[in-house]
């Protein structure tokens, strides 16, 4: 099944004014640069038209009506009234350059270019099953449009972060920390080493007993309940002994940090 094609609603205007310019220039007269500035200038709505329908992609809309714009007068240039209407010959241009844009500067993170072609049919097909249906499409009708499977097509729209990425800067809590707040520096290896040499040495300082707890809570994980049941005492009395735990091996660790 195959998308339904889509028509641009100024193409109809634009043909008809090319028309009158061709019919100024005679039969069997080819068009001067006079003319083809003429069909540019009756054609810029129709550019833009073309923009429009990738506005909110990542690349902001005046970029977008530069890039077919500049599109429009390769057109004109290249055009020849016995090729057709000039609609028909301009709009696959003009989209070819938009997208060809879109591939090689719209990317803050670029992803393969299977990827990015896997994208641009999704989006297409997004678009046409949005008319027909009269909502947005799940994964798996536009996977069905396009033949191919449902996980595909999650992964092209994944990939559309590639244009615009949060900002690390990015608030994520009412007590002002951001994004970037979560991006953990590689770890120093050495450092690593030292640490545990001296976190090593700190839990010599514990008994048997809250030597066990630090391996049920921090080694297998278990629930402060769960350790509890283990040494027979309460979740209130493990937390304590936890609490007691970490504030001595944290001072321990500092002192060896600070000499």
């Amino acid at each position: 099944m195959r998308a339904p094609s889509r028509s641009h609603p100024t193409a109809r205007v634009v043909d008809d004014a090319v028309a009158r310019v061709l019919d100024g220039c005679g039969a069997g007269r080819d068009l001067t640069t006079q003319h083809r500035e003429q069909i540019v200038l009756a054609a810029i709505d129709l550019a833009d038209s073309v923009a429009q329908r990738y506005r909110g992609r990542g690349v902001d809309l005046e970029d977008l009506q530069q890039v077919a714009r500049l599109a429009l007068v390769k057109a004109a240039a290249r055009y020849r009234p016995a090729e057709g209407t000039f609609s028909a010959f301009a709009v696959p241009t003009i989209s070819g350059e938009v997208k060809r844009h879109f591939r090689d500067h719209g990317w803050v993170v670029r992803p393969p270019r299977s990827l990015q072609e896997s994208r641009a049919a999704v989006t297409s097909a997004q678009e046409s099953l949005r008319h027909l249906l009269a909502r947005d499409a799940t994964a798996e009708e536009v996977a069905e449009l396009l033949g191919v499977d449902g996980s595909a097509v999650r992964q092209a729209l994944l990939c559309a972060s590639g244009f615009r990425p949060v900002s690390l800067d990015a608030p994520l809590a009412s007590n002002g920390s951001c994004l970037g707040d979560g991006i953990v520096e590689p770890e120093d290896p050495y450092a690593c080493i030292e640490v545990r040499s001296m976190l090593h040495e700190a839990l010599r300082h514990l008994d048997d007993r809250e030597r066990l707890v630090v391996r049920l809570r921090f080694g297998e994980e278990l629930s402060q309940a769960d350790i509890g049941a283990r040494i027979g005492v309460s979740q209130m009395q493990v937390s304590r002994i936890l609490d007691s735990i970490t504030r001595r091996l944290r001072r321990h660790l500092d002192s060896g940090l600070a000499a």
